[in-house]
C-alpha cells in the first residue's frame, strides 16, 4: 500500500463529506464549521471555495449541475462555486439546535441526509430522503450523530453509524422505493480505539470507516470484520471518498484540534491526506431531482 500523503495541509476547521466527480476530476469537500463548499483539483493542487452563511453538513453533486446539500437551514439547491442558494425544505425547523451532517445519493438518485443533536441528550437525529420530485421523507435513525451513510455495490444494503455510540448499522434498502428495512448491528469499536465516523464502500463491497479521535481508516469486510487499518497524521479522521482517474485513490478529510497536546502530536489536523490503493471505489451518483 502506498504512503499517506498531504493532499492538503491545515485547510479546515472541520473538513467534512468529500465526493470525487470523475466528469471534472475534482474532489469537492464542505468546511461544516466555516460553512465552505470546496473544490479541489489534485492535478494542480489548486483549492477553491464558496462561502455560506451557515453551517454545510453534506451536499451531492446535481445531474442538471450544481449541487443539492443539507444545511442548517435545510435542504437547498446551490447553482455552483459562485453562489445562487435555492431553498426546498427544512425536516427539522421545530429542532433549531440540529443541523444536517451527513448525506450522499442512493443508487437511483435520491438525496439521503442525516442530522445530528449536538447536545446530546436525546436520539434524534435521523436520516431524511429527498425525492426527485424535491419531495421529503424521514428514513431512519433515533441517533445522536447521523454518520457513517454509504450503499453496497448493488445498493441492496444500507450502512449508517451512530458516531458517539461507537457502532454502525446495516439494513435492507429497495432501491426501487427508497425504503429501508430489517436494521441490524454491522460492527461496534471498542472504546479507545476511536469513534465511526464518515465513509464509502469499495468496488469489492468493504466498507471504509473513518474512525474520529482514533487516527486511523479502517476497511471492513461485508461481513463485518476490520482487515485493513490505515494510519492517518490526524488524530480526527472524518470521511473517506474513493477518486483520482483510475478510483484507486482514496482521499481523507479530518477536522482540526484546540487541544494543545493533540496539535503538538498532530500538527496537520485539518488538512486533506491521500493514498493509493490497490483496490478502486464506485462512482458517487448524481442527484437526478
Amino acid at each position: 500500500m502506498s504512503e499517506v500523503i498531504t493532499a492538503l495541509a491545515n485547510c479546515a476547521q472541520l473538513a467534512e463529506c468529500p465526493r470525487w466527480d470523475p466528469e471534472q476530476q475534482r474532489l469537492f469537500w464542505v468546511d461544516i464549521d466555516a460553512g465552505r463548499l470546496h473544490a479541489f483539483d489534485p492535478k494542480t493542487g489548486q483549492d477553491s471555495y464558496l462561502q455560506l452563511d451557515e453551517e454545510i453538513g453534506c451536499f451531492a453533486v446535481r445531474e442538471k449541475g450544481g449541487f443539492v446539500a443539507g444545511l442548517r437551514s435545510g435542504f437547498v439547491t446551490i447553482d455552483s462555486l459562485a453562489g445562487g442558494i435555492t431553498p426546498i425544505a427544512d425536516p427539522e425547523q421545530d429542532k433549531p439546535h440540529q443541523r444536517f451532517n451527513d448525506g450522499r445519493c442512493d443508487p437511483a438518485g435520491r438525496f439521503l441526509a442525516g442530522t445530528l443533536n449536538p447536545n446530546k441528550d436525546a436520539y434524534s437525529g435521523h436520516y431524511y430522503t429527498l425525492d426527485l420530485d424535491l419531495s421529503v421523507r424521514k428514513l431512519v435513525g433515533n441517533n445522536w450523530t447521523s454518520n457513517g451513510l454509504a450503499f453496497s455495490p448493488d445498493g441492496k444494503t444500507l450502512y449508517y453509524s451512530d458516531t458517539p455510540r461507537h457502532v454502525v448499522f446495516a439494513c435492507d434498502y429497495d432501491v426501487v422505493t427508497g425504503a429501508v428495512s430489517n436494521q441490524r448491528e454491522f460492527i461496534r469499536f471498542p472504546h479507545g480505539f476511536g469513534r465511526p465516523d464518515g465513509a464509502a464502500v469499495d468496488s469489492e463491497g468493504y466498507y471504509w470507516s473513518a474512525l474520529y479521535g482514533g487516527g486511523r481508516v479502517v476497511r471492513i469486510s461485508p461481513a463485518g470484520k476490520v482487515v485493513n487499518t490505515i494510519t492517518v497524521p490526524a488524530k480526527n479522521p472524518t470521511m473517506v471518498a474513493f477518486g483520482g482517474e483510475s478510483m484507486n485513490t482514496l482521499f481523507i478529510t479530518t477536522a482540526d484540534t484546540d487541544y494543545a497536546p493533540e496539535k503538538a502530536q498532530y500538527p496537520l489536523s485539518g488538512s486533506l491526506f491521500s493514498v493509493n490503493l490497490p483496490v478502486t471505489g464506485l462512482i458517487e451518483p448524481k442527484f437526478k431531482g
